[in-house]
C-alpha cells in the first residue's frame, strides 16, 4: 500500500539527508586532491602532468565497475551495496593517505574509484525506486546540491589548509568522514531492511543491458554524458599548474576556482525550475552549452591577459562558476531522464549512465593534456569551450525531435 503523503514526504526528506551527506563526503574526498596535485608531484619528485592522471586513476575504475554493480544492486539490494561500497571507499582512502610511493598511490586511488562506483549511481536508482516521479527531479536536484557542496568543500578546504596539513592529512580526514557515513548507512538498513536478496543472473543482466542500449534515447543520453565528462573535467587537474604559470596563485586560488564550480551546482538547484518553465527543455540545453562555452572563454581570456599584468583569480573563478552553471543545468536534465529510460531495470540503466560519464571523465585529462601540450593553454580552453557549445546545440535538437 502506498505511504500517506505526509509519510512519503518525510521518507523523501530522510533519503535526501542520508544519501546527500554520503554524496557530500565521497565527493569532497574525490575532489580534494585537485588544488594540491603540484604538492604531491613535488613530494614524489614527479612531473605534474603525470600526477594529474590521479584523476583518471579514480574515474576509470569508477566507470569500469558500473556494468557489474548495476545488476548486483538490482539483485542484491541497492542500499546494501551502497553501504558496503561506502565503507570500502573509506578504507581505500586511508590506504591512499598512507601510500609510501606514487605507484601505490595510483593503485589505492584506483581501488577507491572502483569502490566509489557503487555509491552515487545506485543512490540515483534508489531515488527512482523510492521517490514518486512528481517529486523526483526536486529530490535529485537537492541530492546534487549536497554533491556539489562537497566539491566546494573539497577544493576550498584543501586549498585553505594545505600549508598546515599536508596532502596525506587531507586524504585521511576525508577517509574518516566517508567511513562514518558507511556506518550510518548500515544502521539505517538495520532500522528499515530491504527485501531479502535475490539471485544474480548474469545472462539476464546482459540481456537487460542489450535491451537498454537498443533504445535510441538511451544511446543519445549516454553519448551526451560521455562528451560532458570528457570536455568539462579535463581542465581540473591542470588548473593549479596553469594559475601558477600565469602568476595568479597556487593551491588556494585553485581551490577557490574549483569551489566556484561547485557553488554553481548549488545555484542551479534554485535556477533550474524557472529556466525550465521559461525556456523549455530543448532551449535550456542550448543555453547551457553557451554558458559553459562562455566560462571557458573567460578562463582563456584571463590566461591571455596574464601575459601582461596578472589579472587575479576573480575572472578565473567567474569562468569556473559559468562553466559549472551550464554543466549542471545540462547534466541534471540527463540525470533525470535516465531514471525513466528503463524503469524495470533502473539500476542497470543508471549504472550505464555512470559508466559512460566516468569513461569521459577518465579520458578528459588525457585529451586536455594533449591539447595543452600541442596548442597551449588559451587555444586548448577555446577548443573545449567550442565543443561544449556544439554539444548543447546537438542536445537541443535531439530533445526537440524526441
Amino acid at each position: 500500500m502506498p505511504a500517506p503523503p505526509a509519510d512519503q514526504a518525510a521518507r523523501t526528506r530522510w533519503l535526501i539527508t542520508l544519501y546527500g551527506l554520503t554524496a557530500f563526503c565521497t565527493t569532497l574526498s574525490s575532489r580534494s586532491l585537485d588544488p594540491i596535485l603540484p604538492e604531491i608531484a613535488r613530494d614524489f619528485a614527479a612531473a605534474t602532468d603525470s600526477v594529474a592522471l590521479l584523476a583518471s586513476a579514480f574515474a576509470l575504475p569508477y566507470a569500469l565497475i558500473q556494468p557489474f554493480l548495476g545488476p548486483v544492486g538490482d539483485a542484491l539490494g541497492k542500499r546494501r551495496i551502497i553501504a558496503l561500497a561506502t565503507l570500502l571507499t573509506g578504507l581505500a582512502l586511508v590506504a591512499c593517505a598512507l601510500a609510501p610511493s606514487l605507484g601505490l598511490l595510483f593503485v589505492f586511488r584506483a581501488v577507491a574509484g572502483a569502490a566509489a562506483g557503487g555509491i552515487y549511481p545506485l543512490v540515483i536508482a534508489t531515488f527512482g525506486d523510492r521517490v514518486p516521479m512528481e517529486q523526483r527531479q526536486v529530490a535529485l536536484s537537492r541530492l546534487l546540491a549536497f554533491s556539489t557542496t562537497g566539491q566546494i568543500a573539497g577544493g576550498v578546504v584543501s586549498g585553505l589548509i594545505h600549508g598546515a596539513v599536508d596532502w596525506r592529512g587531507i586524504l585521511g580526514g576525508g577517509a574518516v568522514a566517508v567511513l562514518a557515513m558507511g556506518l550510518v548507512l548500515l544502521r539505517d538498513i538495520r532500522r528499515d531492511p530491504d527485501p531479502p536478496p535475490g539471485k544474480l543472473d548474469a545472462a539476464a543482466a546482459a540481456r537487460r543491458y542489450a535491451g537498454i542500449v537498443r533504445l535510441p534515447m538511451a544511446r543519445r543520453v549516454y553519448a551526451a554524458v560521455t562528451a560532458e565528462g570528457l570536455l568539462v573535467f579535463g581542465l581540473f587537474p591542470y588548473l593549479a599548474a596553469m594559475l601558477a604559470e600565469w602568476r595568479i596563485g597556487g593551491p588556494l586560488e585553485a581551490g577557490i576556482a574549483i569551489g566556484a564550480f561547485g557553488a554553481a551546482g548549488v545555484a542551479n538547484t534554485f535556477l533550474a525550475g524557472p529556466m525550465l518553465s521559461r525556456l523549455g527543455l530543448s532551449a535550456m540545453q542550448l543555453v547551457a552549452g553557451g554558458i559553459v562555452g562562455a566560462g571557458f572563454v573567460a578562463i582563456a581570456g584571463t590566461g591571455w591577459l596574464a601575459a601582461g599584468a596578472p589579472p587575479g583569480v576573480v575572472p578565473v573563478a567567474a569562468g569556473m562558476f559559468a562553466l559549472g552553471l551550464g554543466y549542471f543545468t545540462m547534466h541534471s536534465s540527463l540525470q533525470t531522464r535516465v531514471t525513466e529510460i528503463a524503469p524495470k531495470a533502473r539500476g542497470s540503466a543508471v549504472a550505464l549512465f555512470a559508466f559512460f560519464f566516468f569513461v569521459g571523465q577518465s579520458l578528459g585529462p588525457l585529451l586536455f593534456g594533449t591539447l595543452l601540450a600541442r596548442l597551449g593553454a588559451v587555444p586548448a580552453l577555446l577548443v573545449v569551450g567550442a565543443a561544449m557549445v556544439s554539444l548543447g546545440l546537438a542536445l537541443s535538437r535531439v530533445l526537440r525531435s524526441r
